[in-house]
């Protein structure tokens, strides 16, 4: 499924969810308390860390009204501000990847689905 198509003066550009929700989890990985992205198991209601070959399947990528919606289903660090740390997670994916794909976010939602004690 293409996520976003765009013309310019030299052709179009479609750009996979995939890549922009790949990119969008390593910007969220360099983030201070992120510990990972979760995998939610809806038929057992369990929650694991994802590796890292697999974290694009705790981010979800749409686009409504050719603008970005991503969602994060996260584990923070035990003991940080989740607030802190949604705030930072905000600021940097959306600077990040609207500078990466050209294509303006509308909205992220972040999903805390554990925490975490790290050594």
């Amino acid at each position: 499924m293409k996520a976003s198509s765009m013309d310019t003066h030299m052709g179009n550009i479609s750009i996979d969810s995939e890549v922009i929700a790949q990119y969008a989890g390593s910007v969220a990985m360099e983030c201070f308390g992120i510990v990972g992205m979760a995998g939610v198991n809806v038929k057992d209601g369990l929650v694991k860390l994802l590796k890292m070959d697999s974290m694009t399947r705790g981010i979800k990528v749409s686009l409504h009204n050719n603008k970005l919606i991503l969602s994060f289903h996260v584990i923070v660090s035990y003991g940080v501000s989740i607030l802190a740390v949604s705030d930072n997670l905000i600021s940097n994916v959306k600077y990040k990847v609207e500078e990466f794909t050209g294509i303006g976010i509308e909205k992220i939602n972040i999903f805390v689905e554990g925490v975490r004690v790290i050594d």
